[in-house]
């Protein structure tokens, strides 16, 4: 009997839907399948506890397994790509794309898993991620900047987007003016959002971040002239004038409260303090509720995890 799966499924037009990954918590993260003339794709996979459901939604879209063709990894950080290898292995003739700099990890995740550890401790990284299962390398793709792919009807094109994480590509559906942007985009999820706008958030998470790069990536995205962009966390989002104008001059200030801090001895504790003020105020400003255990309970393990991308950045560009 094929498991419930409407409740954690979002549908969109051009064939595009948003599956919750279960991760942390409800529409935290999300995987992308796009289906065109009976062909598949997932972009990003959540973690492998979030296999079952991509495979519940193909079964109660009448798709199989075998018509899946692709397995795009938008960067290799867990909760995008840590469920790859177990998806792979239900998808007989699946490609899996990944960054060339990400390849490696995807298919000898033994680093990926010792870094992850070092974030999260053990106990919290087997809770959230599950076992990593590695991919053989003779299934992967590792695109070149701009490099097409074909689903069906359609075309993609991969583009290198660095500033989230050297890793990182994003995909770019020509033929729908749709963009897959893993965390290049940010982060903007439902719970914030107010009266139907979206709230954005910049992902620095370690260890890639670059400001200037990330900037540099969303002028980038912005160039195709995209109706809509789906975040891994999450989905669709489409007042994107607003949104990049927004992503940058966070990004920046996020830099900024960086530098003012760089050299203090309490340097992670302000970022924090500073960073969740930051995100506060802005919140006010969105006419989001003042509840501060709220804001706490979505903001806190973003703001945790984005200071310390900004502070080995500083140490990097210190160094």
């Amino acid at each position: 009997m094929t498991a419930d799966i409407s409740g954690k499924l979002t549908e969109f037009d051009a064939g595009i839907t948003a599956i919750d990954a279960d991760y942390v918590r409800p529409r935290l993260a999300a995987s992308h399948l796009i289906v065109d003339q009976g062909r598949a794709a997932f972009v990003d996979t959540g973690t492998t506890l979030s296999v079952p459901n991509l495979l519940a939604t193909l079964a109660a879209k009448d798709i199989d397994p075998a018509d899946v063709d692709w397995v795009l990894t938008t960067h290799v950080h867990l909760d995008h790509a840590g469920g790859a290898g177990a998806l792979m292995r239900a998808l007989p003739n699946a490609r899996c794309a990944v960054h060339a700099r990400g390849a490696r990890h995807l298919a000898e995740p033994s680093k990926l898993i010792v870094g992850s550890i070092k974030v999260y401790g053990e106990e919290r990284f087997r809770a959230l991620y599950g076992e990593i299962v590695p991919i053989d390398e003779a299934r992967m793709l590792m695109p070149e900047d701009g490099e097409r792919i074909t689903l069906g009807s359609r075309t993609f094109e991969l583009i290198h987007t660095p500033g989230h994480a050297l890793h990182h590509y994003c995909v770019v559906d020509r033929d729908h003016d749709r963009i897959f942007s893993g965390d290049t985009f940010g982060i903007s999820y439902r719970d914030l959002d107010v009266d139907g706008r979206e709230f954005m958030i910049p992902a620095t998470t370690p260890v890639h971040f670059d400001p200037e790069a990330l900037c540099n990536s969303v002028d980038r995205l912005m160039a195709y002239k995209p109706e809509a962009i789906y975040l891994t966390h999450y989905s669709e989002v489409r007042d994107l004038g607003r949104l990049a104008g927004e992503l940058k001059d966070r990004v920046r200030a996020f830099a900024d409260l960086g530098r003012r801090y760089a050299k203090a001895p309490d340097r992670g504790q302000k970022l924090r303090s500073g960073m969740y003020a930051m995100l506060s105020r802005w919140l006010d400003e969105h006419g989001f509720p003042r509840d501060e255990k709220q804001r706490h309970w979505l903001l806190d393990d973003d703001v945790e995890l984005n200071c310390q991308g900004i502070a080995v950045w500083l140490d990097r560009i210190s160094a």
